[in-house]
């Protein structure tokens, strides 16, 4: 069974690897592809804008979406045009990867609510091993306790609008979870000046944006005597961009519900 795909946002960075990323499945047809009204590559094929063979799909206004048939919907945007895009999902039954982050408590109220009618994917990153890595954090943060200082660190491209990245804060909320904390509050989101010695209930955050990193990060557990890293780099957005198809497929076939890449993965 092929499952018809839908990209919002597919002349972005991860939207044209996300094009690629569709071409090399057999299971998934790629339906159609979104952007915003007023965007300069509307009515441009989007396997040339990917820098692939032509698809017969052309760059579309995401105000006809609507009118478009797809089984899921791919959404690497911004959080304005991914909550207009998670409506029309809703109204139309169909299945849900969300790849944008940086929403607003309301905007994700609203995603929260909308799985109740439809399978939504929602994780910061779609790369195995990053998935992997979480789970990672999980176990050793849980393992080491209030004994290790937990610091996490990032870096990304010159041109990555959110800090700290969805994929940091997520490895914040597991490790705090799996110490008794709540992120929102132990984290320490910047550190300047006469700090006075660090909290021990805190989790800080370091920020790098610069060149064309594609996406590097550590959680830091440092103790007395001893440090312990866990690290993920990626080198190529097709990492994530594959694993989001994946998902798309997975999505496909599910019941309404709330589900991350942990889920499509097994890992949860």
């Amino acid at each position: 069974m092929t499952t018809r795909v839908a990209i919002n946002g597919a002349s972005g960075r991860m939207g044209r690897e996300l094009v690629v990323a569709c071409g090399k499945r057999e299971d998934l047809e790629l339906t159609a592809a979104f952007a915003s009204s007023g965007n300069d590559a509307l009515g441009l094929d989007v396997g040339r804008l990917a820098g692939v063979a032509e698809t017969g799909v052309k760059l579309a206004d995401s105000s006809t979406m609507g009118a478009t048939d797809f089984d899921v919907l791919v959404d690497f945007s911004l959080p304005d045009p991914s909550i207009a895009a998670l409506r029309v999902c809703r109204d139309k039954g169909a299945a849900m990867v969300i790849g944008t982050t940086g929403y607003s408590g309301a905007q994700q109220d609203e995603i929260d609510a909308a799985t109740r009618d439809i399978a939504i994917v929602q994780a910061p990153n779609y790369s195995a091993g990053v998935n992997l890595s979480l789970d990672l954090v999980r176990r050793a943060a849980a393992a080491l306790g209030d004994d290790f200082d937990i610091e996490i660190i990032e870096a990304h491209h010159r041109h990555k609008v959110d800090a700290p990245s969805g994929t940091a804060l997520k490895l914040g909320e597991v490790a705090a979870e799996a110490t008794g904390r709540h992120l929102d509050e132990c984290a320490v989101y910047a550190r300047q000046g006469h700090t006075g010695a660090r909290d021990r209930n805190t989790i800080g955050f370091s920020t790098v944006r610069g060149g064309d990193i594609v996406g590097e990060h550590t959680v830091m557990f440092a103790g007395e005597g001893e440090r312990i890293e866990i690290t993920h780099k990626a080198s190529s957005r097709q990492t994530f961009a594959g694993g989001a198809m994946r998902a798309a497929v997975w999505a496909a076939e599910q019941r309404a519900g709330h589900y991350d890449m942990g889920d499509v993965l097994g890992l949860s």
